[in-house]
């Protein structure tokens, strides 16, 4: 079955480009990460590796993703809104049908190497991992974030989740250590063929216990157990992030390898020792995840759950600077796709554009329109252009029950990006106009729901 299925791949994609033109690509994400966690955005907490890559790179200022973690990665391997799957909050059943086109899948059919060493989410029993999904190598959890020294996802029939290529597994050591050790040892062990390494960690998500030693590196004026500790999470990821470049570098990788970091939703304010995990004595209190100047925070469709921190490197192709255009996860096959050669030959219904030409300067930036949906559907957005309109839904919409009450608000962006001022009242065909757009998004959702 899996042989047909990858003839039918094959099938879908086509190639212009040589074994040496097509790109390596690293696409990390971290967990929980906040707007303002790291030190280029004003963080309290140093970030040497991710200052250094910024200063080689394109920050893209307006990267969209999901307000939670499954939605964002089902974004990034399908290019398409997580909604269309009805994948809106974080799960362990699988979210992807068998045959959907994912990017490993197809990077593989223009000869790349394909590995994930992390965090998968996107189906939480092992023969719904990522080795079933187009990657020849996968490691990490299965499932969500993870106790940091047992590695245990939440208590339940999913807690026990390490794994290498599917095979459920007991390791030692610090879970942030285990993720970066193997996406090097991965590098190390690279031929010639362009590979797509896929690296994303737990951190910073909790509960967080970090090293003595990286807590004892914690800048003295940050207190408090917890934030210590997520002060030190944050530096060892930055660490993680720096060993993968250095590993690029020693493989002579560097210059053609496209690196994306980014995160999966803004910052979070939860309590961090919380005990759905298996106690690993983890200190007690709350989550110091920092999104300012943003409004909102994880699992929230303001900007401060959506809007992340999201730097792109390609030292042979691209010139640093700063891209100002409006970007979302979803953009990234597409565009991977599109740099790495492998052109569909069929509509894969992406939402996600090619920004390429964009990011490159060959075109000038565009106006677009984005559409988001948070947990549940409880909420949606749509930004189009500089407007921004919020819908939030509270009750139940079933026909045995009252219609969900809805409010809505709307924000200029570019006049407000903080969300301070709701102009709804002000601007009523702004808002008749959005709700139409919204409406339009939305009729795709579910259409490609796992249930095959």
């Amino acid at each position: 079955m899996r042989q047909l299925i990858a003839l039918l791949f094959l099938s879908l994609l086509g190639s212009s480009l040589s074994a040496a033109e097509k790109p390596d690509i690293v696409f990390i994400i971290a967990d929980d990460l906040g707007w303002a966690d790291v030190a280029f955005h004003g963080g309290n907490a140093p970030t040497p590796n991710l200052d250094k890559l910024r200063s080689g790179a394109v920050e893209l200022t307006q990267h969209y993703v999901a307000p939670v973690c499954s939605p964002t990665r089902t974004g990034l391997m399908t290019g398409r809104c997580w909604s269309r799957f009805g994948v809106t909050t974080p799960q362990n059943e699988r979210a992807l049908r068998w045959d959907t086109v994912t990017l490993p899948r197809a990077l593989k059919t223009v000869g790349y190497d394909t590995c994930l060493t992390g965090k998968w989410h996107l189906g939480s029993l092992p023969e719904q991992g990522p080795n079933h999904f187009g990657f020849d190598h996968s490691y990490g959890s299965l499932a969500g974030g993870v106790s940091p020294w047992n590695h245990r996802y939440k208590q339940g029939p999913f807690s026990v989740t390490w794994q290498r290529d599917e095979k459920l597994i007991e390791e030692n050591g610090h879970v942030t250590d285990l993720i970066a050790s193997e996406a090097v040892h991965w590098i190390e062990s690279r031929g010639d063929a362009p590979f797509f390494l896929y690296a994303p960690f737990t951190a910073v998500h909790l509960p967080i216990k970090e090293p003595e030693e990286w807590v004892a590196r914690v800048p003295a004026g940050i207190t408090g157990d917890v934030a210590r500790h997520y002060a030190a999470s944050i530096m060892h990821l930055d660490d993680a992030v720096g060993r993968i470049l250095a590993a690029l570098e020693k493989k002579g990788r560097r210059e053609n390898t496209i690196v994306v970091f980014t995160s999966d939703n803004g910052g979070s304010t939860a309590e961090n020792n919380d005990l759905k995990y298996p106690d690993d004595n983890c200190p007690d209190g709350k989550i110091p995840g920092n999104n300012t100047p943003l409004r909102g925070e994880k699992a929230t469709v303001y900007e401060g759950g959506t809007r992340v921190a999201t730097l792109l490197s390609w030292p042979a192709k691209l010139k640093p600077g700063m891209f100002q255009g409006v970007a979302q996860i979803t953009d990234w096959m597409p565009t991977l796709c599109s740099l790495a050669g492998a052109t569909p030959k069929q509509d894969l219904k992406w939402d996600g554009i090619n920004l390429w030409p964009q990011l490159s300067g060959a075109e000038p930036v565009k106006p677009r329109a984005i559409y988001t949906t948070g947990p549940n559907f409880n909420a949606s957005a749509v930004r189009d252009g500089d407007w921004k309109l919020i819908v939030t839904r509270k009750g139940s919409a079933k026909k045995d029950k009252a219609p969900a009450a809805e409010t809505t608000e709307l924000y200029n962006i570019a006049t407000d990006p903080n969300e301070t001022t709701d102009l709804s009242t002000k601007d009523p065909a702004k808002v008749t106009e959005l709700r139409a757009r919204m409406a339009e998004l939305a009729k795709a959702d579910r259409d490609a729901v796992a249930d095959d």
